[in-house]
């Protein structure tokens, strides 16, 4: 079995590597290729993704697979033997559904169309991107369709990035927290904006940039494993354990856009880099789900990075760094400016209590399109309307309305989003259970000390990888199912007293 076991690990290192070579091909087209190259790069993604995916699905691996099946079961559950035969067994099986050629198809395609969108958004030209979109849509389907039985079309692309999870069920949770989010925002937004003017003055990118990454080299974030450079859509990608990348953007008369996409994208990072080194190039050695993956990037942007704790340490770092633009402004002032609650157009800069709005618009219309009750040609007017009766607003353009997120024009369509509002639900539970084992946590943050929180993530979350689902992780963590009640009571709580509600 020892034998078995060793050959199955050789043959996942492998296609490991292929995948890892297509993260990179991937990372470098997102920051410093030249637009030229966008046709060629798709070609040398799709084969590397081929390739990988057909060594994955050889009846030599399934036989491995089913030769180990009785050793496994045999040992402990949450061992890592155990642990990547069974998750690994999960991977294939959904796998070999899918046709090598239409995996590899989608992959050029993919690469061309982010291309396309990366001009098509400055330009306002939703046109250029709808014929690629049209193709991703068609794509999204066909690989939907290579699992039979799903209740919902969506069903299968959701479980890629949630397992477990189906559109019903997302529904429901959606459903759940609409109704506690729409009063809270409604009561906060007919109030007066808090003034973000000290946020708009001219602040030098270079020292946007050193200044957060000093701060997540506080957390935790280790630089002699990865780097950060600059891209159109902050992300997180890993090469190996050794290597984890993020990215930002940065906008000279907008503070909040690289500070905090920075912490964002550390928090995946730091999730990726707390992962057992044991299990590097296998299967277990990725985060568990997208929506555990969103809990980490959201608990370090907002829980932390977002809170008053948090500012009374950093704050005066900061106006020493901004003395002409911050000097004169109180910490409260800057506080209430970065939890600014209103209704707004872009996603990623919305404010804690609409962002999941956001989120759940997004998610209707690609369940809309996958059903085929929306047509590609008319996305931009059904998302103009969306923000109109959900948030009352109207986008003057498709830049700030369907062409926004990069997901859909680098990604299929279905499974993109439900991950971001998980997260957030996920976020709030996992601090409260690091808060209840170590109730100085608060106080070390108002400190600039991180240490404590950060080693019980990565003993209780990051360490494991993907050895447990989604649902067993919240499971072992919180002693019980995913709920929304500790992320409402977070909410109310911290805007409850921004915005003095009763």
């Amino acid at each position: 079995m020892e034998q078995k076991l060793q050959e199955l690990k050789t043959r996942l290192l492998e296609i490991n590597d292929l995948n890892g070579a297509v993260a990179l091909l991937n990372w470098d087209q997102s920051t410093y290729m030249p637009p030229g190259g966008a046709a060629a790069r798709g070609r040398q993604m799709a084969t590397l993704s081929r390739l990988a995916h057909e060594k994955f699905i050889t009846p030599e691996v399934g036989n491995l697979l089913d030769s180990l099946q009785t050793y496994s079961e045999n040992l402990p559950y949450d061992s890592d033997d155990a642990s990547l035969i069974r998750v690994t067994r999960r991977s294939y099986e959904k796998s070999t559904k899918v046709p090598p050629a239409l995996l590899s198809a989608f992959y050029e395609h993919a690469a061309a169309s982010y291309q396309v969108w990366t001009e098509a958004r400055p330009n306002n030209d939703f046109a250029a991107v709808q014929p690629y979109l049209e193709k991703t849509l068609d794509l999204s389907r066909q690989i939907a369709n290579c699992y039979p039985g799903y209740d919902h079309i969506a069903d299968p692309l959701i479980d890629m990035s949630d397992e477990g999870m189906k559109a019903e069920s997302v529904r429901a949770v959606f459903a759940n927290l609409r109704e506690q989010l729409v009063p809270l925002a409604q009561a906060i937004t007919s109030q007066t904006p808090a003034d973000n003017s000290c946020l708009h003055e001219a602040y030098p990118p270079d020292e946007q940039l050193a200044f957060g990454r000093a701060v997540i080299k506080d957390y935790g974030f280790d630089f002699h494993r990865g780097r950060q450079d600059m891209t159109h859509h902050p992300f997180m990608t890993k090469f190996a354990l050794g290597d984890v990348r993020i990215t930002t953007r940065v906008k000279e008369t907008d503070l909040n856009e690289a500070l905090f996409s920075t912490l964002h994208e550390a928090g995946h990072a730091m999730y990726e880099l707390g992962i057992n080194m044991n299990l590097d190039g296998t299967p277990l050695a990725e985060g568990t789900s997208s929506g555990v993956h969103e809990s980490q990037s959201r608990l370090w942007e907002n829980l932390v990075g977002r809170s008053r704790g948090f500012w009374k340490y950093y704050y005066p770092k900061l106006q020493q760094t901004f003395p002409t633009q911050l000097g004169g402004v109180e910490m409260d002032t800057f506080y209430r400016a970065i939890n600014r609650v209103e209704r707004s157009l872009i996603r990623t800069d919305a404010d804690e209590v609409t962002y999941n709005l956001h989120v759940m618009i997004r998610f209707d219309l690609e369940l809309a399109l996958l059903e085929g009750t929306l047509a590609i040609k008319d996305l931009p007017e059904a998302w103009h309307a969306r923000y109109q009766s959900d948030l009352g607003l109207q986008a003057p353009s498709d830049v700030n309305g369907v062409l926004q997120d990069v997901h859909w024009y680098g990604g299929m369509i279905g499974g993109a989003f439900q991950g971001y509002t998980l997260g957030n639900i996920m976020s709030a539970a996992f601090f409260d259970k690091a808060v209840e084992a170590h109730p100085q946590i608060p106080t070390d943050i108002e400190q600039g000390k991180f240490e404590t929180l950060h080693g019980w993530l990565r003993e209780n979350i990051y360490q494991h990888g993907s050895k447990f689902t989604a649902n067993e992780l919240i499971e072992r963590v919180t002693g019980g199912p995913l709920t929304i009640d500790p992320y409402i009571t977070y909410l109310r709580t911290k805007f409850g007293d921004l915005y003095d509600l009763s």
